[in-house]
């Protein structure tokens, strides 16, 4: 036997390594193809964002106990994700385009002692999430 055929020989290299190479890519589009098929593609995208609002308490020419919400920083909310200030008396949707930071909800009547939340809601609708909440005074 010759020392340098021994060297010389790798033709068993070559079917391995792309083996592997097709297992691998196999595996890689068998994860994205089901992500996809449940879904998942489409919520990974749905994240609430990550945003600062200021809540003042007041009352309103009517002697009505009302809050008006103003959104200080962070993340611009766009215009086809829904953001609304809720409380057990009723709820206001914010209803000018995206919504940055300056921008405010104003004159939603609440309950003394109750808790006041601004609320996401996803542009498909299928993700909602509180951004802030208060207790009125």
């Amino acid at each position: 036997m010759e020392f340098k055929q021994l060297l010389d020989d790798d033709r068993a290299v070559s079917p391995v390594i792309g083996v592997i190479l097709m297992v691998a890519i196999t595996v890689i589009l068998a994860a994205v193809i089901g992500s996809f098929v449940l879904g998942l593609g489409n919520s990974v995208q749905q994240t609430a964002p990550n945003a600062n609002f200021q809540f003042e308490f007041g009352q309103d020419g009517a002697g009505n106990d009302v809050v008006n919400v103003t959104h200080t920083g962070g993340d611009t909310i766009p215009a086809n994700e829904r953001v609304s200030l809720n409380t057990s008396v009723g709820s206001t949707a914010f209803s000018g385009g995206e919504m940055s930071a300056g921008d405010s909800i104003t004159g939603v009547q609440y309950s003394s002692g109750e808790t006041v939340r601004v609320l996401w809601v996803s542009q498909n609708g299928d993700t909602s999430q509180a951004l802030a909440e208060e207790t009125a005074p």
